[in-house]
Formats: structure tokens, C-alpha cells, sequence
């Protein structure tokens, strides 16, 4: 764009504020020394390894999908983590946006296994698209995206995320975000507390925009309409931040920030992280506050039919009132 206007000097004095404000979720105390070393040793990393998955699954997931799930993280991570800040050779997408050999290995790896295990689950990636199950069906689709926060990957901040969501009928009932670098794993099921490595956690209360620290991945995401809408709700909350991709969500879910608005999203950005806040207690829903659903087709996808825009704080009233700033005028 010619000029970055508001949202970007916004960014500029916000940006200052991040890297002090970021805490790390809780872990377990033997993975301390673990993470640490993640941080110190810039040239070797390996996967995270299978976390235990906290809590059994509600009726509506069969445990095995729980368990395909963690699969599909741990196989996306061993791919991943052996490119993390190595020199790659990047991709410009039809979108313009970024792709590397990581991203198409690791989801390439998902795709397999799930067709291995459950071949009349259909599947959605980014990118390689949709793939229905056998006989067409897509009751059960997995929608996952193997590296969300490319550019966080690729310049070697480890804020980035591998998601994994299960939709069942169109809604988001199983989703996990790995950070395999960090080693931490938020896990969300439907009906069921949320976990990072196991432990439940849950949001925080905030109770008043004005109180809140609300993070966007860019200010860049919100353009024409959408630019003005989400700038009045960063002029209301107590500080604005930026640069989490789905990090941000983990954090709100395990209770160190408290809103999270952004646009310009696909269904893999946001799919597999609606029922870890869900089930840390949080608010999850579009722009005008309804539920986030897709029914996964290729028609869909390209006529642009599906929720791009998302608010999601740690208490309904925050909710609201995010809600309310971002109502069209």
C-alpha cells in the first residue's frame, strides 16, 4: 500500500511493548531445562515428543482421532524442526505470501497418515487444498496448516505453529496448536478443558477493553473497512501488540493476554485453535459474533464463502466490548 497509515504507526509504538510482554505459557518443571536449551542452541533441534493428551475425549471425538491428532503434530514437527533456521529456499505463493520445502514435507506427512488411518475422512490444507474422503464423504475433516506464521519461521523467531483441527459436520470439535521448537502443546477437545502439556489451563478475566492487551499478527491484515473497524478497538484496549500469528491464541487460551481481532484468515489459520479457547473458557466467534463453522468445499474456498475475521477474548464481557468497537458504522 502507498502509505501504512494509523495501523502502522500504531505498530511502530506497539511493537516496543511485545518482546516484554510476551510471557511463556507454564510447563511442566523437567521440560524448563529443555526449552532452554531450544533458545540456546540455534543449530540443532528435534520434534517435541508425544505429550500426553491431559484429558479423555468428550463423546462426540472418538479418542483414536485424539490420538491421530497428536500423530499428525508429532510427524509435522520432526519435518519442521529440521529446517528451523537453516538456509531455505523460499516460494512466493499465487497470494504472494511465503511457502518452503517445510511446509509441503510436513503436510504431505499429515496427508499420508490420515489417509492411512481414516480414508473416508476428508482433508483441507494449506497447502495442497481439498481432498475428500472415499465416496466423497467429508463428515470428519481434518483441517490442518503445518507451518502457521511462515515468515516468523523462515526469519528464525519461534513463534510459529503447526494446527491441527477436526470438524465434524462442519464444526470445530478437536483442534491442537504445536510449537515444536518450545516444546508446548495447547490441545483442545469439544465438551472438554483445554491443556498445554497436559495441564488444564484457562483464561483470564479482564472485564474492561480498556484493561486488555489485545494482539493482532499485523496491522497490515486490515484493509478498506476492516482497517477502520479494528482500529477503533485498538485505540480503546490498554495496549495494542503484534507479530504471534497463532501463538497469540495460545497465550490468551493459557491466561497472559486477553483479545485477539484479526482479518484476512482462512479456515486453517483459525480452525484448530476455536476449541482450545473454548475449553480454557474464552470467547471465540467472527465479527459479528457468530460461531465459527465450515462445511469445507472447493466452491467455497474459491468464491471466498467462509468466516475470515475473528475476535476472541478471555471473558465475554471483554467479548463484547471488542465486539461492539468492531460493529460496522
Amino acid at each position: 500500500r502507498a502509505s501504512l497509515g494509523l495501523g502502522s504507526r500504531l505498530a511502530l509504538s506497539a511493537m516496543s511493548h511485545t518482546a516484554a510482554r510476551i510471557a511463556p505459557a507454564p510447563v511442566a518443571a523437567s521440560r524448563r531445562g529443555t526449552i532452554r536449551s531450544a533458545f540456546l542452541r540455534a543449530d540443532r533441534f528435534s520434534a517435541a515428543p508425544r505429550f500426553p493428551c491431559g484429558v479423555m475425549a468428550a463423546a462426540s471425538v472418538p479418542p483414536e482421532y485424539v490420538s491421530l491428532a497428536n500423530d499428525l503434530v508429532d510427524a509435522a514437527g520432526e519435518i519442521t524442526t529440521k529446517y528451523f533456521r537453516t538456509k531455505l529456499e523460499i516460494d512466493d505463493k499465487n497470494d504472494a505470501s511465503p511457502v518452503t520445502i517445510a511446509d509441503k514435507n510436513a503436510e504431505a506427512a499429515m496427508r499420508a497418515l490420515v489417509r492411512d488411518r481414516f480414508p473416508t475422512h476428508a482433508i483441507f490444507g494449506e497447502e495442497h487444498g481439498i481432498e475428500l474422503g472415499a465416496d466423497g464423504e467429508q463428515e470428519w475433516t481434518w483441517v490442518f496448516d503445518p507451518i502457521d506464521g511462515t515468515k516468523s519461521f523462515i526469519t528464525g523467531k519461534p513463534l510459529w505453529g503447526t494446527l491441527v483441527a477436526l470438524l465434524h459436520d462442519g464444526k470445530p470439535v478437536l483442534g491442537i496448536l504445536d510449537q515444536p521448537v518450545l516444546r508446548e502443546r495447547w490441545q483442545g477437545v469439544d465438551g472438554e478443558p483445554s491443556t498445554l502439556n497436559g495441564e488444564t489451563i484457562q483464561t483470564r478475566r479482564c472485564g474492561e477493553l480498556k484493561n486488555a492487551y489485545m494482539y493482532a499478527t499485523t496491522p497490515l491484515m486490515f484493509e478498506g473497512e476492516n482497517e477502520a473497524r479494528y482500529l477503533r478497538v485498538a485505540e480503546k484496549v490498554k495496549v495494542p501488540m503484534y507479530g504471534c500469528d497463532c501463538y497469540a491464541y495460545g497465550l490468551l487460551a493459557a491466561g497472559h493476554c486477553d483479545v485477539v481481532v484479526e482479518a484476512d484468515l482462512k479456515p486453517y489459520d483459525y480452525m484448530a485453535l476455536v476449541p482450545i479457547v473454548l475449553g480454557a473458557s474464552g470467547t471465540f466467534t467472527d465479527w459479528n459474533g457468530d460461531e465459527l463453522r465450515w462445511q469445507g468445499s472447493v466452491d467455497a474456498i474459491a468464491k471466498g464463502e467462509f468466516q475470515g475475521e475473528v475476535c476472541v477474548a478471555g471473558d465475554e464481557e471483554t467479548h463484547a466490548q471488542a465486539l461492539a468497537a468492531l460493529a460496522r458504522r
